[in-house]
Parts: structure tokens; sequence; C-alpha cells
């Protein structure tokens, strides 16, 4: 049976805010037989909203079991990241002082310590030490696009998995007839300073929180839960995960999260806000997504990584965004575990990286 086990790292130094930091992440290890010939290590980061539970949940829904246990049955070491500001790891009182700088750093330097650890053999007692590793960075919504933007910057992992991320456009799905748009905030400002910028004809027919035709009846999911989640999902569980998104009205599920990094939240939505670092990603890429998701032109995803040497493409049936919900979560697994096979051949005979 595979462990788990939570860490709490200390960041400070990396996250430059003048404030003790820590992140906080859970870690699922395999039976040492299950181990392949090659171990693989994968980083998973969670969405706007959420937290590590995401993955280390059997979320409620019509599928069955938790993302982390999956993989660590079937051999892998996955490691389950709470960014910082979010969850379990450190919350400051000025949210907006988190960006992308700072919380990519602080991720990195946790997952550097946990991998030093797997590599002398300290991280759990009678785990075997695992050299050279295959490391991966996956992350689901803003979890992706934080993904991409660490491993553009820091070039840490073998391969990422960008799921219901795009790093050309993210937008809110709704249902058909409405329509809801972010603000585009520019990175150089923060929120509160009131800067965001649209064009007018875009911003025409736009629903607001709360005005679409879901709104008039306390039985509906919210508008949002469209595209969130896919028909099959029950109601009451649409409602726990999206009312009073991200709150919950004082009921956070163990999925969630009710803080955001302030200033990566609504500048991840702005188009092309993550476009230096996607093209600077120089490994291979799995575009992943629900049949209802965040991205408005899939197989345009290509173009945002420039530099990387195999794009794939997945859009799994019968899902929304929140993938892990699905009753088609495990196919959804699946295709991460096949395409990881493919990141490892490319390692090992390309010759990139040695």
């Amino acid at each position: 049976m595979p462990e788990s086990f939570s860490l709490r790292i200390d960041v400070t130094e990396a996250a430059g805010l003048g404030q003790p930091a820590e992140v906080a992440l859970t870690v699922h290890l395999p039976d040492a037989g299950t181990l392949p010939a090659r171990p693989v290590v994968c980083f998973a980061k969670p969405g706007g909203g959420y937290s590590k539970g995401y993955f280390t949940t059997d979320l409620p829904g019509p599928g069955r079991g938790a993302q982390a246990d999956w993989h660590a049955r079937r051999g892998w070491v996955f490691v389950s990241v709470d960014h910082l500001g979010v969850g379990e790891s450190t919350v400051i009182d000025d949210a907006e002082r988190l960006n992308y700088t700072n919380v990519t750093a602080a991720s990195q330097a946790a997952e550097r310590q946990v991998l030093a650890r797997l590599g002398d053999g300290t991280l759990a007692d009678g785990f075997p030490a695992l050299a050279h590793p295959l490391t991966l960075g996956i992350g689901q919504s803003m979890g992706g696009c934080l993904t991409v933007v660490q491993q553009g910057r820091f070039h840490c992992y073998h391969g990422i998995g960008v799921l219901g991320y795009s790093a050309v456009h993210t937008t809110v799905l709704l249902a058909p007839g409405l329509r809801r748009l972010m603000p585009w905030v520019p990175r150089d400002v923060v929120p509160s300073s009131g800067i965001a910028v649209a064009p007018p004809a875009v911003m025409e027919g736009v629903v607001p929180a709360g005005a679409g035709p879901a709104a008039a009846r306390d039985d509906a999911p919210p508008d949002m839960a469209w595209g969130f989640h896919f028909d099959d999902v029950d109601v009451a569980i649409q409602r726990q995960d999206l009312e009073d998104f991200p709150t919950r009205n004082g009921h956070v599920p163990p999925w969630g999260s009710a803080t955001l990094p302030g200033c990566i939240a609504p500048w991840c939505m702005a188009p092309g806000a993550i476009a230096p670092e996607a093209a600077a990603v120089t490994v291979p890429v799995l575009v992943a997504m629900g049949e209802r998701d965040v991205i408005e032109d899939p197989r345009g995803e290509v173009r945002a990584y420039k530099s990387s040497p195999a794009v794939d493409l997945f859009i799994c049936p019968r899902m929304g965004h929140m993938h892990n919900f699905a009753g088609t979560r495990e196919l959804f697994w699946h295709r991460i575990e096949t395409w990881a096979a493919w990141v490892q051949a490319f390692d090992e005979r390309s010759g990139l990286h040695r």
C-alpha cells in the first residue's frame, strides 16, 4: 500500500517576503517493489480556490479514487503542493504581495529539498534513495499556469502537464448563451490599483456573477458550474464546490482553499499572461482538458510553446474543468501516465539532457 505523509518546508529565503514562509506538501510514496527502473517523481499543483487536497482526496462524484493514490499505486512518487498563500502553506496578510516570482521561487525551493532528500534516502525511513528520477510537473488551472512559469524560469522538470489552463487565453466557460469575462489585469500592476483592460465590444453581453438564469433557482448550481462540472456530477456537489467561491460560506471542503495568491489569480486570466515563460519551455508538454473547460481554442495551444519539441493534446470526454470530480477521471490519469512514458523515452534517447 502507498504511504502518504505531509511536510512543511521552510522557504523564507527563496520567497523573499521579509517574514517566515513555509510550503506545505503531501507526499505519496509507492511500495518500493513497484518502483520502475527509472523512478518517476511528479509534483502536482492545484488551481485557484483549491488546495493540494484536490489531488489527495477521493473527490465526490461519479468516479472513484484520488489521483495521488492512483499514481502511487502504479509506482510513482507523487507530491501534491500547496502554493505559497494557499491551503496549508503560509498565508500572508497582504495577498497582493504574492506574485509569479515569489510563489514559483517558493515552490521551486521546496521541491528541490524533496528531491534532495529522495536522492540521499532521508525523506522516509526505509524508502530507497532515488538516483536520477524522471521529474514531472503537472498543474490544474492556475496550477497549470504556475507550472509553466516555474518551468520557463527554472527548467526544473523533464516534462510538464498543463491541465485545464490556456497559455494563450484562459476564459470561464458558462452554459450556452451566457458569457463572463474576467478583467484583464496587466502583469505590472496589482489588482487593487483598479487598472484593467478589455475592449468594450468584448464586454458586451457579459453576464455578471450571479445574474444568470441559475441565480433565480435556489436548487440550481452556480452559473460557473456548467463549465466546471459535467452533467453526471450531482448538483449538491457542484454547489458545495462553487457556491460562494472560494470561501464557500465558511465551509471550505478538504479539496478547497479560501485564500489565493492575490496577484496571480487575476493576472493568469489575461490574454498572453505567461507567453514568455511558455515560449521558453524546452521539454515535452501535455495540454489536457475536459470536454468543457477554459480553453477557447485547444488546438491553438501548440503555438504558445515555441521551444518545446513535442506538445501533446488530450480532450477528455464527459469531463468539466474540475477533472478529478469527473466519472472519466481515471481515463485522464491514464493519459498522463502514457505521456510520462513518452517523456522518459524522449529524455533518454534525445541526448538533450545528458
